[in-house]
């Protein structure tokens, strides 16, 4: 079972929409456009106290001050990458570690964010799955993700700039088995009196919790759909990921034919390639066969994604050429394969190497508190 998050004994004002604040703050009597107020300090001017928020009569932010949470992470180091790709690795509350990742990528950036602290997966090829789960995150702390790393490169929320910034839901955790609070927090972000960050701009990467997924195609406004498949047989699949032998294949192939897509919407099917292991022509060609009922919708992309060495897991990545041949096996049949490309691999950023280490000596922005090990 999922770890819940800790009992907050202060709100934590950063999990709330601005039509929740304007509820919560008639609690203290106060007109709901405080509320609202309140919020674009906290999302569009990333304000960190409550006596930075200048609109209120200094009564109401003494009274208010021992009510808020405002900071739910502690930031520890961050690493830059030679490509600038930053890690930001934060503890919260029960000293348990979490990391974001910042990608840019020209005037786009990306922000891996993550949903729990570590992760009970068990993904064989996967650095976090050597943590075991520790926490689920509040919502709160995975808004407070953004707003931190927003405000630490000097990005400013607005419609010019929210359009130019992607969320994915793929450092640390399974978001869907802390459902509740991811969706929460996505609400938060998406609030137009704030980040303004839609649905749209945000992709949500599963191991194949079936039910969550099903849960998820549901919901009037969602993410799009990754799923982390990299193997295309059941046999393979257990070895590599043990959710498959709760949610084998098959019962995974049936909820992602049943998601319901808007218009030109593909789920994205990521496949790690593992160095002789999951990346013969063979294995594409059982991928091909897996994928068939999906390509038939015209439902379904690859990103194929080399394999990141992390300390202690026992694979290599494929070599070039054979990532080129199995690219080229899928496409010869009409499948849209994308290759993606490494970023932050030299500071334990890129896929599947997030665990929370206090990394290479290269670091920047150091804050003083003390590293973990």
């Amino acid at each position: 079972m999922p770890i819940a998050p800790e009992t907050v004994s202060r709100v934590e004002w950063l999990g709330l929409t601005s039509q929740q604040f304007g509820a919560y703050i008639a609690g203290f009597g106060l007109p709901a456009y405080r509320g609202r107020q309140i919020f674009q300090a906290l999302h569009r001017r990333f304000v960190t106290s409550v006596e930075a928020i200048h609109e209120l009569p200094q009564g109401v932010r003494t009274a208010l001050a021992a009510e808020a949470d405002l900071e739910p992470l502690r930031p520890v180091q961050v690493f830059e990458a030679a490509d600038g790709t930053r890690r930001y690795l934060f503890t919260v509350r029960g000293g348990h570690a979490v990391e974001t990742v910042w990608i840019p990528d020209g005037r786009r950036v990306t922000l891996c964010l993550s949903s729990q602290a570590g992760c009970p997966m068990g993904c064989a090829f996967c650095a976090t799955a050597t943590l075991g789960l520790q926490r689920n995150l509040t919502a709160g702390e995975i808004v407070a993700q953004v707003l931190y790393v927003l405000r630490d490169t000097g990005r400013r929320p607005g419609p010019a700039q929210s359009a130019n910034v992607n969320v994915v839901l793929m450092g640390m955790g399974e978001p869907l088995l802390n459902y509740s609070h991811v969706m929460q927090a996505l609400r938060v972000m998406a609030d137009p009196f704030g980040l303004h960050i839609v649905p749209r701009r945000v992709t949500l990467s599963t191991v194949g919790i079936v039910p969550k997924i099903i849960a998820l195609g549901r919901e009037t406004d969602r993410p799009h759909l990754a799923v982390s498949l990299t193997a295309a047989t059941d046999a393979l699949r257990n070895r590599l990921m043990p959710v498959n032998l709760t949610y084998p294949l098959a019962a995974l192939q049936q909820a992602c034919l049943a998601f319901p897509r808007h218009s030109g919407e593909y789920i994205t099917f990521e496949y790690v390639l593992l160095d002789g292991i999951n990346d013969s022509e063979a294995d594409a060609r059982a991928l091909l066969r897996w994928l068939s009922p999906l390509r038939a919708r015209n439902a379904a992309k690859i990103n194929l994604i080399p394999y990141n060495p992390a300390p202690g897991i026992p694979f290599r990545p494929s070599p070039p050429e054979r990532i080129a041949h199995f690219q080229a096996v899928l496409r010869a049949k009409g499948v849209p394969t994308y290759l993606r490309r490494p970023r932050g691999r030299d500071i334990f950023a890129a896929c599947g190497m997030l665990a929370a280490t206090a990394g290479p000596t290269t670091t920047c922005c150091p804050t003083g508190q003390p590293k973990l090990t």
